[in-house]
């Protein structure tokens, strides 16, 4: 079982403890408003009788359901503790599971990396015998008229963000599902796929200045206030409005050609930010963790296919329709005033 695996299964253990815990919780402070009735009624009791016996008695079962709430009120406190040190753990483990994914990342692009750098060795080599065998040069300038047709890499950021308290998504499987489908697409060393975990409000400015992406894909949460939602600094969500989203698009790389918002309630942000960029997918309303996953990851396999934007969405929303799930009218496509989307390639051939 890979790190990854078990970190994440660690994760889902500990948030099921703590849901366990949330309901014991739920349960101790419900029978509080039953013990205040009864010492209410019991002290009513007392203002109305003049009998000592009732008096007293009323008295004892006051003392009774008084320590009664003080049994709760432990109860309460230590399942507060057990909370509370659950909640690190998870953070924790979330922490690991993020750098465990960032070095399978560096491992697969330091990878890349060196078959790029033998590759070009290869092709000093090749420049080399040129000047030695004569005969050679028409078949090099056939492989250098290849060369000059591959289209020039483009890199989507993919940004994630899944907060403690808000309802856990697969988004880890999202990434997984987007990358093996470029992978297997025609141009797939034209397309870098760069990720950010656990992303907070102001990673994403910095993100795109080290990346320069053409495609910004936002993976989690949203509201239906027009918010996306990130994470604080103790993993809990932060909510990020339309127009501070639309304010960063603005105000980074000229470069970016789509974002794209895989989160529930985003179409408006979508409808907003392509006053700034080419295109934009929104999602009309809620949307499932699998819908987000299959359509995603369909949709850049046709963006590595060199196919136009309005191609690679129509394919995402057949990939729904295909797979049974009744969610292909979710998703929206924007594009900016004056432009074809038919015509809008990105991995241009």
């Amino acid at each position: 079982m890979s790190l990854i695996e078990t970190y994440r299964r660690t994760i889902k253990r500990k948030k099921d403890e703590l849901n366990r815990l949330r309901n014991s919780k739920a349960t101790e402070l419900g029978k509080i408003p039953s013990h205040k009735k009864k010492i209410t009624s019991a002290k009513a009791t007392i203002g109305r009788t003049k009998s000592t016996a009732t008096i007293n008695s009323k008295y004892r079962e006051i003392g009774r359901e008084e320590k009664k709430l003080a049994d709760i009120d432990k109860k309460v406190a230590d399942i507060d503790k057990k909370i509370a040190r659950i909640e690190g753990d998870v953070v924790a483990a979330e922490k690991k599971l993020g750098r465990e994914v960032e070095r399978e990342q560096k491992k697969r692009d330091d990878a890349e990396k060196r078959r790029l750098a033998d590759s070009e060795k290869r092709m000093k080599e090749f420049s080399g015998m040129l000047n030695r065998h004569g005969e050679m040069h028409e078949e090099t300038n056939r492989v250098l008229g290849e060369l000059k047709n591959l289209p020039e890499e483009i890199t989507v950021l993919f940004m994630a963000s899944n907060p403690l308290d808000a309802p856990q998504l697969r988004l880890d499987e999202e990434a997984r599902a987007i990358q093996e489908m470029i992978r297997k697409s025609e141009h797939r060393d034209s397309v870098s796929f760069d990720t950010r975990w656990a992303t907070r409000a102001l990673d994403v400015i910095q993100a795109i200045n080290e990346e320069n992406p053409a495609i910004i894909h936002f993976s989690g949460h949203g509201s239906e206030d027009d918010e996306l939602v990130f994470q604080d600094n103790q993993g809990n969500a932060k909510l990020v409005s339309k127009e501070a989203i639309v304010q960063t698009m603005m105000s980074t790389s000229d470069e970016i050609k789509l974002v794209f918002f895989n989160t529930c309630f985003s179409y408006g942000q979508a409808q907003e930010v392509v006053q700034h960029v080419d295109a934009a997918i929104g999602m009309t309303t809620t949307i499932g963790d699998e819908a987000a996953r299959v359509f995603a990851a369909q949709f850049y396999s046709a963006i590595g296919f060199g196919l136009s934007v309005k191609k690679a969405f129509e394919q995402g929303k057949a990939a729904l329709m295909l797979e049974g799930i009744p969610e292909e009218d979710t998703p929206e496509l924007y594009v900016r005033d004056g432009l074809d989307p038919n015509e809008l390639i990105i991995v241009k051939p």
